[in-house]
């Protein structure tokens, strides 16, 4: 019969080789997450910079009409964002925070008369078309349709919108045919909206499941009642149940795809 092991007698003391809890001195802030904003300033000016060089780099090449090249920037930043989306299924910060940022710095520099590049709008109008940017998306978010990502993609778009085109009423923005930021802003987002229409209509198509989806779309257009009665807690719940089941559709390609195409009917198309 083996003898039981002995116990150490600690008389309520921690025994010498435990070292004691290290003290959380973090005053519970999240220090990764305030690391990750601080660099956002940095990434902005880096689109600033792209915004500035896209400028001159059309002016060499297309020195006459329209110069669009901070609109090829903000459009390669859609692209690259909903590509992330495709691929990981949200868009992440990184991308989005500086595209906001760094239009609300055009908007101001415009506003100090800084020649950075063609754009006609103020700080006032970067931050309308974030704004109303937001207030579009809104309702999806509220019921859980699109991420918070997709909403700070379509921000960071109308912030960059609002800097280029102004309110429409320059001599330079009725060259280039009256178009006002939020004008801009609502017709890409119903472009965006028509596309993500279309590439449901497909992914429908494929799975065969008419009936499943028809409730599907029942159910969504519930949610939105219930946010438009102040109801969103509810909705949210609701929504939440139903993703468990539902195929999600990476939103930020097609408003991307609306962004872009909008962009180019109307600055190519009726040029």
């Amino acid at each position: 019969m083996s003898n039981p092991a002995p116990v150490l007698e600690t008389n309520g003391a921690a025994p010498a080789n435990v070292l004691p809890a290290p003290k959380d001195d973090s005053l519970g802030i999240d220090r990764a997450f305030v690391l990750q904003m601080a660099r956002m300033p940095a990434f902005a000016v880096l689109w600033v910079l792209a915004a500035v060089a896209a400028h001159h780099a059309w002016a060499a090449l297309w020195p006459h009409g329209l110069n669009a090249g901070p609109l090829v920037v903000i459009g390669f930043g859609m692209i690259l964002a909903a590509f992330i989306d495709g691929w990981a299924l949200k868009v992440p910060n990184w991308i989005t925070l500086p595209l906001v940022l760094s239009g609300w710095a055009l908007g101001a520099l415009h506003d100090f008369q800084v020649p950075v590049d063609s754009g006609t709008g103020g700080f006032g109008m970067a931050v309308l078309g974030t704004v109303l940017g937001f207030v579009l998306l809104f309702p999806m978010l509220a019921i859980g349709g699109v991420g918070e990502g997709d909403v700070k993609m379509q921000m960071g778009f109308g912030a960059w919108v609002g800097a280029y085109f102004g309110t429409g009423d320059t001599t330079q923005a009725v060259e280039m045919g009256s178009l006002h930021g939020l004008g801009v802003v609502f017709w890409a987002f119903c472009f965006g909206a028509i596309v993500g229409g279309a590439f449901g209509l497909i992914m429908i198509v494929i799975r065969r499941r008419f009936g499943d989806n028809a409730q599907m779309v029942k159910e969504i257009g519930t949610d939105l009642a219930l946010v438009f009665s102040m109801m969103g807690g509810v909705a949210k719940q609701r929504a939440t149940e139903r993703r468990k089941v539902w195929v999600k559709l990476p939103y930020g390609i097609p408003l991307c795809v609306g962004f872009i195409l909008y962009l180019l009917y109307m600055l190519v198309l009726m040029a």
